[in-house]
């Protein structure tokens, strides 16, 4: 359906002296973002540490880290039906919450299930926010601005990177570069998972200065509290009528979202629907989330010592920040699928030159001085890459591409299959990088080339569009 309401409303242009409010409750919101960054990444110092303590082989520990990502995808698939029933703030309240839980009982485990079980509630609290965030941010972003501010959740995810590789290399350097040292009591890497209390606190804070989404409130009746969201974040010029009536002729022309309403085509889903799926799964399958998960391992592996090893990641880190950053200013201008095609030409590269470097035989168990420099610039090209492209281009268009009446469950999907995605290349590096270094390199490589035709296919640009344009 196709809606017809003046673009002078409001909703196509946003108010310069409005923009500071704006960007105060988008990065509120994205904070969850930020625990998921951090949340996802700070296993990493903790890897070694965790196969020392228990003595455990890699096929356990790769499960020990990737099980957290079965709570992601549960967390994912049911945050949108959660959210439309009691709003999008108590979603992320609810997720507050369960980071703080799972920070404490990561920090303080009696065993290794015990270890596991909390991942699985912070991978919970993580799947939440890796759907609320851009909902809500979607929700209350002017479409003028929507694509950068909706950039906000992907820079808090690398922010929420970057800072736990810098803590995760001050807490190792503080104890000697021993990852199971001794500080406050604690093994150091218990101290790395505990961290995240901080912000997670902070993040529940901020959810209750925030306004709830203006469209939720439509949908439940609240007109006068959705007009007032809707000045505050469009400015005292905005039709506020004429938004409102536009938001409610949306919904009235459609149902709550469910599964069911997801289904069709001729393939199960509908065409929509798999274009989300697979923006989800190339994101994840191009080998992303082993720079984060695995980084400090990888490096270990090929001769570097452990404090360099984390230094290399906090660096790879600050790449992926300056990426993200610079996808942030230029979304809006260049558009989602321009952005998402350099960035599959980009990564491509970068994992090519990363399989040819570790094809290499070891030298006194150190890569040779050539290959070790062509395999660290190329995994910083491969991070760049996917920061200014679909680091960014993904969270972005999985807000805006469905339509008002599958949104929320649309999202849902796609946010579940983005964590079984990420589940399997996590649980199956360790032994394939076992298996062959190389040869893990060039599976990355082959979906970072095949991303290219699906974009050019299948995924449309939806810079500039209303969300209720979107159906």
């Amino acid at each position: 359906m196709t809606i017809t309401a003046a673009p002078e409303s409001g909703a196509r242009t946003a108010h310069p002296e409005h923009l500071r409010r704006v960007v105060f409750i988008t990065a509120a919101a994205a904070m969850g973002g930020f625990l998921f960054g951090y949340d996802s990444s700070v296993v990493n110092g903790a890897v070694e540490a965790i196969r020392d303590r228990y003595d455990i082989g890699s096929a356990t520990l790769a499960q020990v880290i990737a099980i957290a990502l079965i709570g992601c995808a549960i967390g994912a698939a049911t945050a949108g039906r959660i959210a439309d029933r009691i709003g999008r703030i108590r979603c992320m309240q609810i997720a507050a919450v369960l980071f703080t839980v799972s920070a404490v009982g990561s920090a303080l485990p009696f065993a290794l299930w015990d270890l596991a079980l909390w991942r699985v509630v912070g991978g919970f609290a993580i799947g939440m926010a890796s759907v609320i965030g851009p909902a809500y941010i979607a929700e209350v972003a002017p479409p003028a601005y929507r694509g950068r501010l909706g950039a906000f959740q992907q820079g808090a995810i690398v922010a929420g990177i970057a800072m736990s590789q810098l803590v995760n290399w001050a807490l190792l350097n503080a104890v000697g570069g021993d990852q199971r040292g001794e500080l406050m009591g604690l093994e150091v890497w218990q101290l790395m998972l505990g961290v995240m209390v901080i912000p997670a606190v902070v993040y529940g804070l901020l959810s209750f200065v925030i306004p709830e989404s203006p469209r939720f409130l439509v949908s439940v009746g609240k007109y006068d509290r959705a007009r007032a969201v809707l000045r505050e974040v469009e400015g005292p010029g905005a039709d506020l009528d004429g938004r409102v009536a536009e938001i409610e002729t949306a919904m009235k022309s459609e149902r709550k979202s469910s599964f069911k309403d997801l289904m069709g085509g001729g393939f199960f889903f509908k065409p929509i629907v798999w274009v989300g799926i697979g923006l989800s799964v190339f994101q994840q399958f191009v080998g992303i989330n082993v720079a984060f998960y695995y980084s400090s391992t990888l490096w270990q592996s090929v001769g570097v010592d452990p404090s360099a090893s984390f230094f290399y990641s906090f660096t790879t880190s600050i790449i992926n920040i300056l990426g993200t950053v610079l996808a942030m200013m230029t979304i809006d201008r260049l558009g989602r699928k321009p952005l998402a095609l350099i960035g599959s030409v980009g990564m491509a590269l970068g994992l090519a030159f990363e399989a040819w470097a570790f094809s290499a035989d070891l030298v006194d168990g150190r890569l040779p001085a050539t290959e070790g420099w062509v395999a660290l610039i190329a995994a910083h090209v491969f991070v760049f890459s996917f920061a200014i492209s679909w680091g960014v281009v993904v969270w972005v268009m999985l807000g805006e591409i469905f339509p008002n009446r599958i949104r929320a469950a649309a999202l849902g999907v796609a946010a579940a299959a983005q964590w079984v995605a990420n589940w399997a290349i996590t649980a199956s590096f360790p032994s394939l990088s076992e298996w062959n270094l190389s040869a893990t390199y060039v599976i990355y490589t082959v979906f970072a080339v095949l991303s290219i035709p699906f974009v050019l296919k299948f995924v449309k640009e939806t810079k500039g569009k209303t969300l209720e344009e979107m159906g």
